[in-house]
Formats: structure tokens, sequence, C-alpha cells
């Protein structure tokens, strides 16, 4: 009953949400807080009314609960309301930039594109395939049929050109006439292809103990002046939270195992596909819509229970049931090449009966009885004391989701601390699948620009590392000469220093001691086989290394996947381009937010 009421009270609510915001937004109570006409922003001039913005966040929340198959939390929500703002300030901001440039639709160019251009829904539609293609024909014929224009069809599509035409228009204004030289491909090539070995040692800052280094007030103040930026900072909650957990027995994980052993009963008799089980059933949203499909990959991709299980399998063979972290999962293997694996799963999570839930409510229940949505500090820690469970104070940072001790996802909390409450407020109890949740806001900084006395101990941290690596510069310029003269393992092994050894890798690599992009992979690349480098100052440690071997590129390797890679690396520039470009007309254009000033007078109104 419980499960069932859930969904009955997600229905009521949105009822009653619905009701509240028209009540609230028509002027009827008198208070005026926001109206149908308020502007949560204005985009160079011209206004996001609130109601729009929380139109659009509520289509964007839906289509995400739908596809997730639950309800979303409210750090979730606040992920999507900043979405759909920023959606609604790139809308404006691009129908300014078509009227700019003079960018239009013609009523042809909408034939041209529905018919010689379907969106991609229609494309992956399972009615408008033959033979498991897609048949243009039949798209045709549907658009041509009476049930286009009765459901709406037409209507959908035209609105989907008219923003879809003008970004593509726009797209090859910006970026239509991109191109590469060989010589840029080929350097491409070689920067992930060329590869090196070498051998090295590391100082670490620190071996070196604090008393060595010293930083004066003034070089902080100084770093600061010059790094102010650096030191924004999001807002910072303390919260206490307690938890109910939904312990999960082994007569549960039993009860989930004999579940799919009769799931893939029915599907090897016939009586069910496994798409449509996958569809219906598997707690695997993201597959789950594709009907299970996990694509083609290697095979030690996933989790070792299950790599272990679908690497067994023959080609169209249906595992049995597979114990992994996640849950219990049937595996059927499409295709194998070589260690590629073509693969559609169902997962069942492991959750609790309706006999160890109905405990677990009920403890719940309590909890919230006495304190969810209180105002007295005092009701949590009796709440707390009553129920005897242990709360934890944890930090919540502004825009982050809140993490447990144990590592786990603590849901909603975060976004609450953070939505307006005051100190000492109590949250109500927040459901997940693996406990139920309860906060209490200790305390909230507000974010911002950090004061100088606030991030002091933090940059004389940061310059005093900085200062031990320069002094561990002279030991290891002094090992790099031994090193040249008398051998490299000999020169660590007088001096106590570990040797240690990378590759084969490329420019591109992010290599383990040496890090990605940084002078020591340059310098193994830019050394002769043999020779030693000089000391090289990473933000890590203090490196000096070796090359020990290199490997080139074959040009013939590179021109047989030439024309390919050019369309690959072409289709990347253009999207970064029109990415640069669009981002930059969002950071240049006058946008003016009032979502915190709208949240701050609601907060008074109500206070």
């Amino acid at each position: 009953m419980r499960s069932m009421a859930k969904w009955i009270w997600i229905g009521v609510a949105v009822v009653f949400v619905g009701g509240f915001l028209l009540y609230e937004t028509s002027g009827l109570v008198g208070r005026s807080r926001v109206t149908v006409t308020t502007a949560v922003a204005s985009v160079e001039g011209t206004d996001i009314p609130w109601q729009q913005w929380q139109a659009t966040a509520m289509r964007l929340a839906q289509q995400q609960e739908q596809q997730m198959r639950r309800s979303l939390t409210l750090d979730e929500r606040a992920r999507i309301d900043d979405r759909a703002f920023e959606q609604l300030v790139g809308d404006i901001l691009l129908q300014k930039e078509y009227e700019k440039r003079g960018i239009r639709v013609t009523d042809a160019e909408l034939v041209d594109a529905a018919q010689y251009a379907p969106p991609e829904q229609f494309q992956r539609s399972p009615e408008l395939q033959t033979d498991g293609r897609f048949d243009i024909e039949k798209y045709r014929r549907l658009l041509a049929s009476p049930a286009a224009r009765q459901q709406g069809i037409l209507i959908n599509l035209e609105n989907y050109y008219r923003e879809e035409i003008p970004r593509q228009k726009l797209f090859f204004q910006l970026a239509g006439e991109t191109w590469v030289s060989d010589e840029h491909l080929w350097s491409t090539w070689q920067d992930t292809h060329d590869s090196a070995t070498v051998t090295w040692v590391g100082w670490d800052p620190t071996s070196i103990p604090d008393g060595k280094v010293t930083v004066s007030d003034a070089e902080i103040s100084d770093f600061f002046a010059k790094n102010a930026k650096r030191f924004d900072r999001p807002g910072r909650a303390v919260v206490s939270v307690v938890k109910v957990p939904r312990t999960v027995t082994a007569a549960d994980s039993e009860a989930v195992r004999a579940r799919i052993a009769a799931l893939r009963a029915e599907i090897t008799s016939g009586k069910r596909t496994f798409e449509d089980a996958a569809k219906e059933l598997s707690a695997d949203s993201g597959s789950g819509a594709q009907g299970g499909d996990l694509g083609k990959s290697h095979k030690d991709r996933y989790v070792k229970a299950f790599s272990d299980a679908a690497a067994k399998l023959s080609p169209k063979e249906i595992s049995g049931p597979v114990l992994s972290e996640f849950g219990y999962h049937l595996i059927r293997l499409d295709e194998r090449k070589g260690d590629t694996l073509a693969l559609h799963h169902i997962l069942l999570a492991i959750k609790q009966s309706d006999s160890s839930a109905t405990r677990s409510d009920r403890r719940a229940d309590s909890l919230a009885a006495i304190a969810a949505s209180q105002d007295k500090p005092a009701r949590f820690d009796s709440a707390v004391k009553v129920l005897g469970l242990k709360p934890e104070q944890l930090v919540a940072t502004e825009g982050d989701p809140l993490i447990g001790k144990d590592g786990k996802y603590v849901p909603s909390v975060s976004a609450w601390a953070f939505g307006g409450v005051r100190v000492g407020e109590t949250s109500e109890l927040y459901d997940a699948d693996d406990a139920y949740y309860l906060a209490r806001l200790d305390s909230v900084r507000v974010g911002g620009k950090a004061s100088l006395e606030t991030v002091k101990d933090e940059i004389r941290t940061y310059l005093a590392r900085g200062k031990k690596l320069a002094l561990l510069a002279d030991s290891a310029r002094a090992f790099a000469k031994a090193a040249a003269a008398g051998g490299f393992e000999a020169a660590a092994k007088a001096r106590g220093l570990s040797v240690g050894t990378a590759g084969p890798f490329t420019r591109v690599s992010s290599v383990n001691g040496l890090g990605q992009a940084t002078e020591a992979i340059g310098a193994a690349f830019a050394l002769p086989v043999g020779g030693v480098s000089g000391p090289i100052t990473t933000r890590e440690r203090v490196i000096v290394l070796r090359v020990d071997k290199r490997v080139a590129a074959t040009r013939e390797a590179w021109a047989a996947q030439k024309a390919q890679q050019r369309d690959a690396i072409l289709q990347a520039l253009r999207q970064t381009r029109v990415r640069e470009y669009l981002d930059h007309l969002r950071k240049t254009a006058n946008v003016k937010d009032h979502r915190k000033e709208i949240q701050s007078a609601n907060r008074q109104a109500t206070s």
C-alpha cells in the first residue's frame, strides 16, 4: 500500500502544486510575491516570465522522471531549474542572432526538411522499419495520412524544424568553411600513436618539513590580490542528518533471485520477449528504455561478476541469474568479435520485502511525526533519542549533492539547505532506495568572494609547496648530472631513490607519476633515446627521467584512415567553434538574473 500511495500522492501533489501556483500567481491573495508577469530574468532587454521558466522546468522534470522511472530529488530538480533557465536564455540569444544575420525559414524549406530529413526519433520507430532498417516511404505515407494531422504530428514537426533549420544555418555560417590540412592530421595522428617508455625518479615536496620554508603575510596578500577570482566560494552549510536504513535481508535477496529466474523462464519459453521485459522491469533505466541494449563494448568494461558471466555465454544465449553490486542480472550475448561483446541485460535491484519494508516505514513515520518540517531544533534531538538513531554532521556545498561519511549520496538535503530555510529548521522526510533521511540545518554561509582571512592558510600551504619544489630542484639537478655520467640506476641507488618506469604512453596519455600534458610528457618525446632530462617541476613533484624507448607512428597506417580522421576532426572543430561562439554570446550578453531576489522576497513574505 505504501508504494502505491507514493504514486497516488505524487499525482495529488501535481494537482495541488499546479493549483497553488495558479492561486499564488493570480494576485488573488493580495501579497503579489510572484505574478504571471514577474520577470525571472531579462536578456538583452527581453524578459523571461517566471511562469514560462517554471513551465519549462516542469516539462524537463517530467521528461527526466519518465526516463528515470522515479520522482526527482530536490538536488536533481534544482539542476533541472538551472537547465531550464539557461535554455530560455540561450533561446532568446539565438533568436536575436538569427535576426542580426537575417536567418529565416521558408515554407519550402520546412516541406523539404520534413520529406528528406526526418528527426531521429522517427528513424528509430519500429513502425517505420522494413527488415530492420528505416523505410522513408513508410515515413512519407505517415505524413500524408489523416492521422498525422489528427495526432498533431505535422504541427510538432513544423515546430521542430522551425527551431532546427535556423540552428543548422547558423552552424554553417559559423563553421562551414572550417578545414584541416594534411599536416595537422598527421601531427594529430602522431600525438596519439607515437609512444615512449621511460625510467624516472621523483622528489615529493612533502618530504621537506614545513619549518624549512617560510611564507610571509606580504606574499600571501600579494597572491590574494593577483588571484581574486580564484577564491570565489560557493555557499556552505552544516547539516545534521539521520537515516532509517532500508535493511535488505538474505531472504529479500533470494526472493529477487527467484523472481529473475522465473522471468528468464518466461523469456526462454516465448511468453515474453527479452526487450519487452527490459523496458517494463529493468532497474537500469538507461538501457531499459532501449530494450536492455548495452551496445558493443570490451568484455572488461563492466564490473567483474557481470563481465565474467558475459564472457562465458555463446551468441544468443541468455545467462542465469548473475549477482553484482547492483542486483541480479539476466545477460544476453548478441554477438562476439574478439574481446568485443554486444549485450542486452535486465537488472532487478535487490530491495526489501513487504514485511521488511513495513518495519522500516514505521520507524520512518515515527521519525517524521516527531521532527519532520519543524522549526524547533530540539525536536530533531528528541527524535534521535527516542528512536536510538545516530546523527552525522555533514558539510553541504551549494550546487553539489551531499555525500555521507559512508560515501553514499544523501538525496535532496543539499538543495533543501540552500533553498531559503532558516538555521535550526528540520527538513521533511526524504525517501531513497537505501534509506529514509531527515536533516536539520545547523549553519549556513552565503557563497561569494572569500575574505583574505578565510583563505590565508590555504594560500600559505600553496606557496609553501611551491618553495619546497624549488628546493628539491637542486637535488634533482645533482642527480641528473650523476645519472648522465654514471648510469641512471646507479645514481638512484647511491642516493636511496626509488626508480619508476612508465610506458609505452602517447603525448596525450595520463601517466601515473608524470601527469598529463606536463613538461615531463613533453620531455619523453623531445629527448633522444637514452637521454636524461634535467629537473622537471610539476605541481606534484620534481622529476628526472631517462627515455628508454620510442616508437614512431607510420604514415602508411595514417594514410589508410585519413579520410575518416578528417571527417571526425572537422566535425569536432565545427562543433567547438559554434560552442565557443555561443559561449561568448552568453558571457557577453546583458543578462539580469532575478531568481535569488524573487526567492528572497518569497522567504520574507512567508516569514
